[in-house]
């Protein structure tokens, strides 16, 4: 029996013990991803909603670790993914081949340091990083007539948990505590004292992981890790043969956020204030550099810097850097010095601001972005807007590509397999390729397949562009707000409404709670959890909210009818990286429109769209209410990545359509 066989035996075996049925994509999925690992080639694999394609590459992953030296990486863009996979997919999948796998395997979860519970700053080994917002640790109770604090009492849950956790990954704690909380017995990477000095190196949690990955078959991790493994090479991850990427059209957006850079008059300054205090150094010299570079980022526009560093930038930084590399000279511990979390923090952060500094310095040499950002004021009225360009800015740094990096850290050597329910525009996998590094000279050889889904989009979905309307503008148009309603009162409610900004959402929100009978969520109102989980279980109501819900929420049946997309998610106009890689794209004959932005929104359209199919008896409406979809000559491209529903522009069809959808008429 060849290994496709075998493969598609365990499969039959799984899905058979848990009541499901064999899907012919997913079978199809099966075979190309075991042919892809034997044959060491690369493979992207679009699996439509419904295919089931977390076992169609967990099951080949589990049939090759059973004789490789090395463990399969799955890497998914979210840590809530990630978790689904290792708390529900795998052990389901695990209970089913009991018997059908040659031997017992594991399967170990790896997040980033700063995910674990660190022991040694729960017990005191590092600073307080908010002087004073803290109870004495060894208080058994707050003083009489008086109660601890918000943040303080998030602090002892956290040291109740830790008495108990035998992981000390955050996410085991439900319900969770606020980042503030967390960030009070929990260290980065750069923070960690490393295995040699800690003392309580052998109660760590992170360490304690990494040994289990390192020992298991299969690592489930997410994008984040993979992208430190392959931009700055550091052993973050077990040494790996096989990696499997899952929400693949994810890759490029979260590597680059990964690997990002960004400094502050802010940001240098604690870190000037760290090091004087735990490191007893004079750190005036580099107050005076600081100053000097929010002088010059002052009154700068917010947004690319077009032409780079400007002379006064570059003076500033340069001083920047030469008076860190001081600092940290002076501040080298010695060989045998005792553990000093302080220290170490604050030696983290200086070197931190360095390598930043040092970065932004070289961003023309190294193909790198720089841009200025500056934090969102609430304006009564207007809601968050951006600062004023008077107002302090931080300058930010990012990989203009990834490719080649992505090419050289991850591809090479290796095995990829790279999958999502939306990975090609059309039939054509180039796009998404080229922006990983499989497209140009000298690429990897790769192989692109689409197997489907099991819905039958042209009889259960239709697809109605407002070709009415008038062209979207920044503003919310009355027109579509009045199209809105029309579409939920035709449907009763059930629909899922997704804006390209929350300032439209929210005012979409309020406007309409006053036109319908009908409960409106808006995303923000509460938690993301909740409100899904009151959406799916409510029929007539419906959500509304911003990028967070065009992809991952999955909400099968009636309560789900009717998915209404306010615009084209294209990136918006003053997007530093966006604008940056499309004027690269124009340098080098390419168009930069349709490869950078028309690209962006078609990914983003098709997930969005991908919200309403959800199980093979589902029926509704998609409503794109942008008439560029309709008029515009890049709107067949965009159809194009979209899953092939009945389409039509007729305004009275789709309200008839919705009315007879709703059982209450």
């Amino acid at each position: 029996m060849d290994k496709q066989e075998q493969a598609l035996d365990l499969l039959e075996a799984a899905v058979t013990s848990m009541g499901g049925a064999m899907r012919a994509g997913q079978q199809e999925m099966v075979k190309h991803v075991v042919s892809a690992l034997e044959d060491e080639e690369h493979l992207l694999v679009q699996a439509g909603t419904g295919t089931g394609k977390s076992m169609g590459y967990l099951i080949p992953a589990l049939a090759h670790a059973q004789t490789s030296a090395k463990p399969v990486i799955v890497s998914t863009a979210t840590l809530a993914l990630q978790s689904q996979i290792v708390g529900r997919d795998v052990p389901r999948l695990l209970e089913s081949l009991k018997g059908k796998l040659s031997r017992p395997m594991d399967v170990a979860l790896l997040k980033g340091r700063s995910n674990y519970l660190c022991q040694y700053k729960l017990g005191g080994g590092y600073p307080e990083d908010d002087e004073g917002t803290l109870f004495s640790m060894d208080e058994p109770a707050a003083p009489r007539g008086q109660t601890f604090s918000p943040l303080a009492s998030e602090v002892m849950k956290l040291r109740e948990w830790a008495e108990r956790t035998d992981t000390g990954d955050r996410d085991e704690l439900v319900p969770g505590v606020s980042d503030k909380a967390w960030k009070q017995v929990s260290v980065s990477a750069m923070e960690c004292l490393g295995s040699q000095k800690c003392p309580m190196a052998d109660e760590c949690f992170s360490e304690m992981a990494r040994a289990r990955a390192a020992e298991s078959d299969v690592v489930i991790t997410n994008h984040a890790l993979l992208a430190v493994s392959a931009f700055e090479g550091l052993s973050v991850l077990p040494d790996f043969d096989v990696a499997i990427i899952d929400e693949a059209h994810e890759l490029q957006d979260r590597v680059t956020s990964s690997v990002s850079g960004a400094l502050s008059a802010r940001m240098v300054l604690t870190a000037a204030g760290g090091a004087k205090r735990h490191c007893a150094v004079n750190v005036d010299e580099l107050v005076k550099a600081t100053n000097r570079l929010e002088k010059a980022l002052t009154g700068v526009p917010t947004g690319l810097l077009q032409t780079g560093l400007r002379e006064d930038m570059g003076i500033a930084l340069n001083d920047i850097v030469e008076q860190a590399r001081l600092i940290l000279a002076l501040t080298k511990p010695e060989a045998n010095a005792p553990a000093d979390g302080g220290r170490q923090t604050a030696r983290s952060q200086m070197q931190a601001v360095m390598d930043d500094a040092i970065r932004m310095l070289e961003a023309e040499d190294r193909r790198e972005v720089l841009y200025t950002t500056r934090p969102r004021e609430f304006v009564e009225g207007r809601g968050y807007v951006e600062a004023d360009d008077n107002q302090p800015a931080t300058l930010n740094v990012a990989p203009l590509s990834v490719a080649g990096k992505l090419r050289e850290g991850l591809f090479d050597g290796r095995t990829v397999i790279l999958t999502s329910a939306t990975l090609a525009i059309g039939a054509q996998f180039d796009s998404v390729a080229g922006s990983l590094g499989l497209m140009g000279a000298g690429a990897p050889s790769w192989t692109g397949i689409d197997v489907g889904s099991p819905f039958d989009y042209p009889k259960q979905g239709i697809l109605y562009v407002a070709k009415h309307l008038p062209k979207p503008g920044r503003q919310l148009a009355a027109e579509t707000l009045d199209e809105i309603e029309d579409l939920i009162k035709a449907s009763g409610g059930g629909a899922l409404a997704l804006f390209t900004s929350k300032r439209s959402a929210e005012e979409a929100a309020a406007i309409l709670r006053e036109r319908l009978d009908v409960e409106i969520l808006c995303q923000g109102d509460a938690s993301m959890k909740s409100l899904v989980a009151q959406f799916a279980e409510e029929r007539d109501t419906c959500l509304f909210g911003t990028m967070t819900l065009w992809q991952g929420v999955d909400v099968p049946g009636d309560s789900c009818r009717l998915v209404i997309i306010d615009k084209i998610p294209f990136p918006r106009p003053d997007d530093p990286i966006s604008k940056a890689r499309t004027e690269d794209v124009q340098k080098h004959g390419g168009n930069g429109f349709m490869q950078v932005s028309a690209t962006h929104a078609a990914i983003r359209l098709a997930q969005g769209a991908g919200r309403l199919i959800r199980s093979v008896s589902d029926k509704g409406v998609v409503a794109i209410l942008d008439s560029r979809m309709a008029t515009a000559r890049y709107g067949s491209f965009l159809k194009a990545s979209l899953p092939p529903m009945w389409p039509t522009v007729d305004k009275k069809t789709i309200t008839g359509v919705l009315k007879r959808m709703d059982p209450n008429r």
